[in-house]
């Protein structure tokens, strides 16, 4: 796998997080605005959060089994496509084919959901080894910084490249841990960590307590760069 392909990839949201045919997850990419949502068939989806009509964020909306419906108006659009499917206002109109959701490429690997911005379909997917096998997801962390400042602080605390997937691997306060850093907007990053302790131990709770001060020290340096 390339770096230029990883690159295209960004983690934005757990898979878990995601139930088929129900809630819908606000997200961000790069300063995108995302409508994260799973058909009822379970096929995840990652859209553009503005319905074409009139623009009202799809994350307001609802899922109805394989179409995403618009909160404001009812206008459902089909999974995959993101095409116009039905006006149930007008259900004897025949729908705008114009009409069409702004749809980016999305896969599920490391037990997490990405998305990817580029116009053209990704060659390859995203890495299934940014997180190793059995690793229980700790948290995910929003930090008021740049993700490559966030980077920067994990590889001051040992943190290095899992190269050739985008995961960083090291450990906070002697307990290891993988890390993905999504870059949402240009002041804005998230962490998702993953580590082999056991959910409810005590290196779990240990490596919580660390990333709320990992994040403090990211945002105190942000504030005095």
């Amino acid at each position: 796998m390339s770096t230029d392909s990883i690159s295209t990839w960004h983690p934005v949201a757990r898979s878990a997080e995601l139930r088929p045919g129900a809630n819908i997850v606000a997200g961000f990419a790069e300063g995108q605005e995302l409508a994260l949502w799973r058909s009822a068939s379970g096929a995840a989806q990652a859209w553009e959060n503005r319905c074409p009509h009139r623009s009202v964020r799809f994350t307001l909306g609802q899922v109805v089994e394989d179409r995403l419906s618009c909160a404001y108006h009812g206008w459902q659009y089909d999974a995959g496509s993101g095409q116009c499917a039905g006006i149930p206002a007008h259900p004897g109109m025949p729908v705008p084919r114009n009409v069409c959701a702004k749809v980016f490429s999305a896969a599920e690997a490391s037990g997490m959901l990405w998305v990817s911005l580029t116009p053209a379909a990704p060659s390859s997917p995203p890495p299934d080894d940014a997180v190793p096998a059995g690793w229980s997801f700790c948290r995910t962390l929003c930090v008021r910084a740049g993700a490559a400042s966030v980077r920067d602080a994990l590889a001051a605390r040992g943190f290095t490249a899992d190269a050739p997937s985008r995961g960083l691997r090291g450990a906070l306060d002697h307990v290891d841990a993988a890390a993905l850093v999504l870059d949402a907007q240009p002041h804005l990053a998230f962490i998702h960590l993953w580590t082999p302790a056991a959910p409810g131990s005590a290196a779990m709770k240990t490596l919580h307590i660390a990333v709320r001060a990992l994040r403090g020290e990211i945002e105190v340096r942000q504030q005095a760069a």
